[in-house]
């Protein structure tokens, strides 16, 4: 299981174990947190194509689907 604190998951980069439309590589854009610090929105941006997707924060726990970094 991956690592994941949220507190600064803002600027990090992922690696996307089973690229789609040739996204492999990804950076965490823009955490939202509300009054008692729990993650409400989090944006991921492909690195090649710019394209900004909503994901579950959580989701990156899974070495399955997620790699901490750009490998």
């Amino acid at each position: 299981m991956n690592r994941v604190n949220p507190k600064v998951l803002i600027n990090s980069k992922w690696s996307k174990r089973h690229v789609e439309n040739k996204e492999k590589h990804f950076v965490i854009t823009k955490v939202e947190f509300d009054e008692d610090k729990n993650v409400i929105e989090c944006l991921i941006t492909a690195v090649i194509s710019g394209n900004e997707y909503a994901i579950n924060w959580r989701d990156l726990k899974d070495p399955k689907f997620w790699r901490f970094g750009w490998q």
